[in-house]
């Protein structure tokens, strides 16, 4: 008699009324982040589907757990899983798209290889090369990985991170590939300082590969290091003549992807990665290091 009392009740008109299935608020919730760099708080989600806060918070950690969304400092965005929609990952295509002309540009001003990557983990994942005959010889190719640590790919987007997330993503990933590697954290964290105090810029001579150059910078949004874009050459080659051109397409690129800081309209303050709203050089400075000598004095 009881289930055929609960059976009754549910067929009431009263059903109606009930709130929407767990797919219809999912996809509610979803609906609401209207581009890859969007964020929202848990008030702002509330406020969007009329879904109870409580409710909403539920949804969106599962969201996060699944990996549908992220959840950083600036709220909630879209995740790898969300941005891959439709083949490949969709936020790589984006940054291949808005870097694409900058690359071609790099390659045929300097003939060096061009790299593009992004840092998963405790490693750098190359997104496109370009270059001459020397290509050949650089030891990297488009899906390729290499430790973070090992290039100035990684360390031109390492520098931009918190010390702490450097050491959990570097946990396992430390080692000697060359006899010049580094191979220690406090060896690390001293370099990303370097970095730092270069306004981002990255230099790897043979620690990757013996004979192998590299200058590289990060390619940064409102939350950090987004991507890298380096130059590579001979041991031999002058890097400080093309660093200012390799750190100009990597803000070309930012300012592309991200034509303004805070796309929510809200303001606030900047984690340490994130992306300056002036020019990172002057015209006048880019012409002074573009005229520094080859012993690299200026660094």
């Amino acid at each position: 008699m009881t289930v055929v009392n609960d059976v009754a009740a549910v067929d009431t008109p009263a059903r109606k009324e009930l709130p929407p299935s767990m797919v219809e608020r999912m996809t509610l919730i979803m609906d609401a982040f209207t581009g890859r760099t969007t964020r929202l708080s848990l008030e702002d989600v509330a406020r969007c589907t009329r879904l109870p806060r409580s409710t909403a918070h539920r949804i969106l950690e599962q969201l996060v757990r699944l990996r549908w969304l992220e959840h950083t400092p600036f709220g909630y965005g879209l995740g790898r899983r969300a941005l891959g929609l439709g083949g490949g990952d969709g936020a790589h295509t984006e940054i291949r798209a808005a870097a694409a002309g900058r690359l071609h540009h790099l390659q045929i001003r300097t003939g060096l290889v061009v790299h593009l990557a992004v840092l998963d983990e405790g490693q750098v994942l190359y997104l496109d090369k370009a270059g001459g005959r020397f290509a050949a010889s650089v030891p990297s190719w488009v899906g390729g990985r290499t430790p973070a640590a090992a290039t100035a790919l990684g360390k031109a987007m390492l520098a931009w991170l918190e010390p702490e997330v450097v050491e959990s993503r570097l946990a396992d990933q430390l080692g000697k590939l060359t006899h010049r590697t580094i191979a220690d954290l406090p060896t690390l964290h001293h370099e990303l300082h370097r970095i730092r105090q270069r306004r981002g810029l990255a230099f790897e001579y043979g620690e990757f590969f013996p004979g192998i150059a590299c200058v590289a910078a990060a390619v940064r949004g409102p939350e950090g290091p987004l991507a890298a874009i380096s130059l590579a050459g001979q041991a031999h080659t002058p890097l400080e003549k093309v660093a200012p051109l390799v750190v100009d397409a990597a803000r070309q690129v930012s300012r592309e992807l991200f034509p303004c800081p805070d796309n929510t309209g809200r303001t606030g303050a900047a984690r340490p990665g994130a992306a300056e709203t002036e020019e990172t050089w002057s015209p006048q400075a880019m012409d002074r290091l573009l005229a520094a000598g080859q012993d690299g004095g200026w660094l």
